[in-house]
């Protein structure tokens, strides 16, 4: 699948630049002491994203100082608070493209895989997810306790807000830049403004995507992830949009101005938010 439909996207990108139809990309990595991974991740983002966002959590190691090293042109901010979502949130409001791409800086997700994200997205996605859990897609990086517990959060999610995510917990995705004025994220400090994004997405009927995304071992180095206290974070953000669910779900209306779309995407994947 990847090896389709790259040329398309990579030839449709070259093709349209001067005339104003394709979208730009933005690529927002949050890092904290990431120096040992960071050149792995770089080195394979595609050569036509527009331009690659690193948010650093105050690194002590020379994260920020192998980037540029290894990508001059790299985009340098700062979080106002600690913790991924804090980043993220910095992330998107520094990012000037029409779509943003968020992807993890310790190795295990993959930048090859971004031509397939924005395929989807050219395709009519609003909002598109990677799934471990669906045909294509493994992971290499996950005890059992933590699939157990994606398995649960997945069913909670089904039940309060419909939809048919096989994946919660993944912070591999796209959207377009637009969809962020209707979510409301200033409360995802943590690891679960992952789930927060994709409750409110589905909650907001935007076209919702999963695709199957295949998760390697961290390359080096211990995460930052706490399986207890950020589980627990995941469920209170699930349990708290259920509390603010009344009424059904709103429609968010989004302005279909999406240029150079791709018609007959190949591959897979599936709609996940209906």
């Amino acid at each position: 699948m990847l090896s389709n439909i790259s040329p398309i996207v990579s030839d449709i990108h070259a093709q349209s630049m001067n005339s104003g139809d394709v979208p730009a990309i933005s690529v927002v990595i949050p890092t904290k002491n990431e120096a040992r991974n960071i050149a792995y991740v770089l080195g394979r983002i595609p050569t036509w994203v527009d331009e690659v966002i690193l948010v650093d959590g105050d690194s002590t190691d020379g994260t920020v100082e192998v980037a540029r090293s290894l990508m001059p042109e790299i985009r340098v901010v700062s979080q106002d608070r600690p913790g991924k979502g804090a980043a993220l949130r910095s992330g998107f409001a520094a990012a000037g493209g029409d779509i943003v791409v968020m992807l993890d800086a310790d190795g295990s997700m993959d930048p090859g895989e971004i031509p397939v994200f924005v395929g989807a997205l050219l395709a009519g996605a609003d909002f598109v997810k990677g799934s471990r859990f669906i045909q294509g897609g493994g992971t290499d990086d996950m005890e059992w306790y933590r699939r157990l517990g994606n398995w649960g959060f997945v069913k909670i999610v089904t039940l309060l807000f419909g939809g048919r995510y096989s994946d919660l917990c993944y912070g591999y995705a796209a959207f377009w830049r637009d969809i962020l004025d209707h979510l409301s994220l200033e409360r995802d400090d943590g690891f679960e403004i992952e789930t927060s994004m994709n409750i409110q997405v589905l909650n907001a009927r935007l076209s919702v995507h999963e695709l199957p995304s295949i998760e390697a071992a961290r390359r080096h180095g211990v995460s930052n992830l706490r399986t207890i206290p950020d589980g627990w974070r995941v469920l209170t953000t699930i349990l708290r949009f259920g509390f603010q669910r009344h009424g059904g779900r709103a429609s968010a209306h989004l302005p279909k101005r999406r240029p150079a779309r791709l018609r007959n995407m190949p591959g897979g994947g599936r709609v996940a938010g209906s």
